[in-house]
Formats: structure tokens, C-alpha cells, sequence
């Protein structure tokens, strides 16, 4: 009878496990928006937390083209990035609060040494956007371009 009752508990756990975790990779509820630069856009992943904010797009072997990750900051400031566990090259677009391209670091490589370099951008911004390299060149972005951020 222990047996059986133990096996129910198992198997209901089992359950559970795999409902969180489709809900959780599934979760249309996660913080999303949308970056646009005219007709081209982006769906992004918000990191607005500390702790999502330092992971990152870390441990990622791969981004859709059509997605990228948005960092929204409390304030303007010169926010510095590094590529420490980053599995993908990316290009990394800084904005500011009135929606313009102050920087950007292109075909950002992943770093795989211990102590990893900063990208430092020269402007303060708000927003920094990370997409697959090479899209700022193809959509052909430059700094002082306006974009249009929904979240």
C-alpha cells in the first residue's frame, strides 16, 4: 500500500515537473515588446531585473533573427556589456530616452576566457538592444537613427 501511495506521489510530481515547465517556456505572459527601426522590427525579451539583466542572453546557442533582448534601465547612463557566456556573436545597439541610436558595437564575438573586456559606449543611454550579429549592417542602421520601442 506504501508502495502504490509513493508511486501516485512519483508520478503526480512527474506531472507537475513537465506542466511548469512547458508553462514556463511557453508563458505568453513574459515580459515582451517590440523594437522597430522603420519597417524592420524586432520581438524582444525584456530584461528590466538585475538579475535578468546579468544573465542575458548568456547560455543561448541560438536567436531566432527575427527576436532580440531589450534592456530597460531606470536611468540614462553609459551601461558597459561584456560577452561572458554568450554562445552567439551579437550586435549591441544603444538607445537613448528620446529613441535614438547613440552607439552600437557590431559582430560582438562571445568571450570564452575568464576575465572578459567590457563594451563601453561613448553616449548615455536608457535602452540597449542585443540582436544577431550582422543585422545592423543588412537593415543598414547607423547612430542618430530613430527607433520605435513598445513594451
Amino acid at each position: 500500500m506504501k508502495m502504490k501511495i509513493f508511486l501516485i506521489v512519483v508520478f503526480i510530481a512527474c506531472l507537475l515537473f513537465i506542466l511548469i515547465k512547458s508553462l514556463v517556456k511557453n508563458n505568453p505572459l513574459k515580459n515582451q515588446g517590440k523594437v522597430c527601426f522603420g519597417n524592420h522590427c524586432f520581438d524582444v525579451e525584456l530584461a528590466m531585473t538585475s538579475w535578468k539583466k546579468s544573465l542575458g542572453l548568456m547560455f543561448r546557442k541560438e536567436l531566432d533573427p527575427q527576436n532580440g533582448m531589450l534592456f530597460v534601465f531606470d536611468q540614462e547612463a553609459k551601461h558597459s556589456f561584456w560577452m561572458k557566456n554568450t554562445l552567439i556573436p551579437l550586435d549591441i545597439i544603444w538607445i537613448n530616452k528620446d529613441q535614438e541610436i547613440v552607439f552600437m558595437s557590431e559582430n560582438t564575438q562571445p568571450c570564452k576566457k575568464t576575465l572578459c573586456p567590457m563594451v563601453k559606449p561613448t553616449e548615455n543611454a536608457k535602452y540597449v538592444l542585443e540582436i544577431n550579429a550582422g543585422l545592423t549592417s543588412e537593415i543598414g542602421l547607423i547612430v542618430g537613427d530613430k527607433v520605435e520601442i513598445e513594451y
